[in-house]
């Protein structure tokens, strides 16, 4: 049977899935309308700002650092340019086979390798991280010709601190180092995150970290046309950056320099305030360290050297060690008497050599006493009972309101980071440092020692030069300032930083003429009188020396016995000249015995240099290295005609050209620095370059100075 077909059916399906298809194109063309509208009108504009993303690079141009002189413009840190071979981790597929062919090619030390290794931990992957830095021109060549080879690895010209000087100050000056994890999200969180873009090193300590803002200057940009494999096809536009201002202390470098010298291998710290404007002068702080090791990143066992030494180098002793003042304390312990009526210049205590309180026995001078004594004697001839028994009649609470004005105790709020305040203690002190109650409470016994300048007493000597400054200038203060000015690399404009009055202390004229004439004294017929002997002009001073230990009532101190850690510190404060004070002075030496042996010898050279323009002789020098000088001996010279030190280190000759700088007011005007000599094929140009300044400067200080020690706990008595 023949089986005839439904055409109408089939016709009829036929025609469905002809719609079907025709919707179902229908439909897709529609998607793809609608999504063409989405794009091209909707999105429009977002979408075009990603393309030119894409087709533009902008690029961040690293400002150049400003430079740090000295009060007579001699440079204590510039920049320099040289060529560095780097690696981006993520482009690297295999990183350590990379490295070991790359030190077939260049040479790479162990000490590079585990700076980098470093560098990688506290960065991210993308970016790029050098593993040799300060390539020669045959370095360069080398690597160019096998450039081909390393994906991710590229030689760039970058600018490095130079700290021309070396040891020289570097408490002061401090360093540079790269940015840490910590510090970028630090920046990221603040308004400055868009002027650190490109930058990789910032100030990690003294005027490079506290004057930050003025030294880093402004980034600029580039916008760049790039290719679909992202070459540069062209520079579109550019901002250039703007040069960090001139950083201009008030430090004198060749007496900061000499003072260092002086101290030789010994620990210690010395700050010198001009007591009318606050400015310091010299700001010592013994032993030192070269900051050039921190600017690359410093090897371990640098690190460790300087970490783990016993004579602690990276302490820095001036602004944040803390030491019993000793009898430098006692000219201020008059001046609180005289102020508050406790005691008459002309009332007369009988100094029999030891101070009996309860059952226990104060010593003053050996076996003997001093005899009948008033407030003259006691300072010149630094009398101990006067001041027990003075302590005991004005107790701690009047002591710590008297003594706090004058900067003991407080933040002088000098402009670098990280002073520390020491302790002038009281009976609040006292209740908020222990939290045993049995500890808050505070015994009579305990203020006995105060007035001698021990016990709780800690000050650093950034305090006590303050203080001394105050007194010297009959209660006028000022806050002690490091930085003098800033000069506007572009403008040119010169802007003074401190040197603001501070609210003058209501001190008696009559008063102040008491202790400063017994302070005068004491150069004359008291403790210090050989180590002034021939002084071409009249100073006011007072030795000192504290315990670093106590010892037992029943025992005698003998240097000989000890070890050198646990011996006295020597101090000396002076004020010159004694008419109309320029110059305040605290030095301590630490461990070095009794004030005029060790500390007053420096203090002078340091006036005889300010005041007179005299600078010892290398024979003087040496005998005070040893602490076996009183008076200046040998020939001495004009300062101005001794030679700043030799560079510790040298910035090399790839750096680029070196333009002497000897004062900033005959400075030319700053200009852009030319870049590095134009580099092999292959070579990524720096983004901006820096001149090298530098100025010869003062004769080398003595090597392998040994580090301080901890500042030494309070103890309970002390002789002189």
């Amino acid at each position: 049977m023949t089986e005839l077909k439904n055409v109408e059916l089939e016709l009829s399906r036929f025609r469905t899935r002809l719609l079907f298809a025709a919707g179902m194109v229908l439909v897709c063309f529609g998607l793809i309308v609608a999504r063409l509208l989405y794009l091209q009108v909707l999105r429009h504009e977002e979408l075009t700002v990603r393309a030119e993303n894409n087709r533009i690079s902008v690029v961040p141009i690293v400002p150049n650092r400003g430079l740090i002189l000295d009060r007579n413009g001699v440079v204590l840190a510039n920049n320099y340019s040289a060529y560095t071979l780097e690696l981006t981790p993520s482009k690297i597929f295999d990183l350590e086979g990379t490295i070991e062919e790359l030190a077939k090619i260049i040479e790479i030390t162990p000490a590079d390798r585990r700076r980098f290794k470093r560098q990688m931990e506290d960065s991210k992957s993308f970016e790029s991280l050098p593993i040799r830095t300060r390539l020669t021109d045959e370095e360069v060549a080398r690597f160019s010709v096998h450039r081909y080879r390393f994906p991710g690895v590229d030689v760039k010209a970058r600018l490095f601190r130079n700290y021309p000087l070396g040891e020289v100050a570097s408490h002061v000056i401090g360093y540079i180092g790269r940015i840490n994890q910590a510090e970028k999200e630090k920046i990221e969180d603040s308004e400055d995150e868009a002027n650190y873009r490109g930058t990789e090193y910032i100030g990690k300590l003294g005027i490079e970290q506290s004057y930050e803002r003025e030294l880093h200057g402004i980034t600029g940009f580039e916008e760049v046309e790039t290719s679909a494999g992202g070459r540069p096809v062209r520079r579109l536009r550019s901002s250039p950056a703007t040069p960090g201002n001139t950083v201009v202390l008030s430090i004198d470098i060749k007496l900061q320099a000499l003072v260092e010298r002086l101290y030789g291998t010994r620990r210690g710290a010395l700050v010198a305030i001009d007591p009318r404007t606050g400015e310091v002068l010299a700001f010592v702080s013994k032993p030192t360290f070269d900051p050039n090791l921190f600017v690359d990143g410093i090897d371990a066992e640098n690190w460790k050297a300087l970490n783990e030494s016993l004579d602690k180098p990276l302490l820095n002793r001036a602004l944040r060690g803390t030491y019993p003042p000793g009898s430098t304390f006692k000219p201020f312990m008059a001046m609180a008497a005289l102020n508050t009526g406790k005691r008459a210049a002309h009332e007369v205590i009988y100094d029999s050599g030891t101070f009996i309180f309860g059952n226990h026995r104060f010593r003053s001078h050996g076996d003997g006493g001093l005899g009948p004594v008033d407030m003259y004697r006691s300072i010149v001839k630094s009398s101990n009972v006067y001041y027990y028994s003075l302590a005991n009649e004005m107790g701690v609470d009047l002591m710590h309101d008297q003594l706090a004005p004058f900067g003991f105790g407080q933040i002088t709020g000098i402009d670098i980071h990280g002073e520390v305040r020491g302790v002038l203690p009281s009976t609040t002190w006292k209740r908020k440092a222990y939290k045993k109650p049995e500890l808050q409470k505070w015994y009579a016994g305990e203020t006995i020692s105060l007035g001698i300048g021990q016990g709780y007493n800690n000050f650093t000597m950034l305090q006590l030069a303050h203080a001394m400054a105050t007194l010297a200038s009959g209660g006028q203060r000022h806050r002690p300032h490091l930085v003098r000015e800033i000069h506007d690399v572009l403008t040119r404009e010169r802007r003074e930083v401190g040197g603001h009055a501070l609210e003058p202390l209501p001190l008696k004229p009559e008063h102040v003429e008491v202790v400063k004439r017994a302070m005068y004294g004491v150069t004359q017929e008291g403790t210090s009188t050989r180590v002034f002997a021939g002084a071409a002009y009249r100073s006011g001073g007072k030795t000192g020396t504290a315990q670093a230990v106590s010892i037992k009532q029943n025992e005698k101190y003998n240097a000989a016995r000890l070890a050198e850690y646990l011996r006295d510190h020597s101090l000396y404060v002076a004020f010159a000249p004694l008419e109309e004070p320029t110059i305040a002075v605290a030095v301590i030496v630490e461990n070095a015995g009794f004030g005029a042996q060790a500390a007053a010898p420096i203090a002078r050279r340091v006036l005889d240099y300010w005041l007179t323009g005299v600078y010892p002789s290398e024979e003087d020098i040496a005998a005070v290295q040893k602490g076996e000088a009183a008076a200046p001996i040998g020939t001495p010279r004009r300062a101005a005609e001794v030679p700043l030190p030799a560079a510790v280190a040298a910035v090399p000759s790839t750096g680029g050209a070196i333009a002497p700088v000897t004062d900033p007011a005959s400075a030319p005007a700053p200009q852009p620095a030319p870049a590095p000599s134009p580099p092999p094929a292959g070579v990524a140009p720096a983004a901006s370059a820096v001149p090298v300044v530098q100025r010869a400067g003062p004769a080398a200080r003595p090597a392998g100075a040994r580090a301080a020690a901890a500042p030494s706990a309070p103890a309970s008595t002390a002789p002189r």
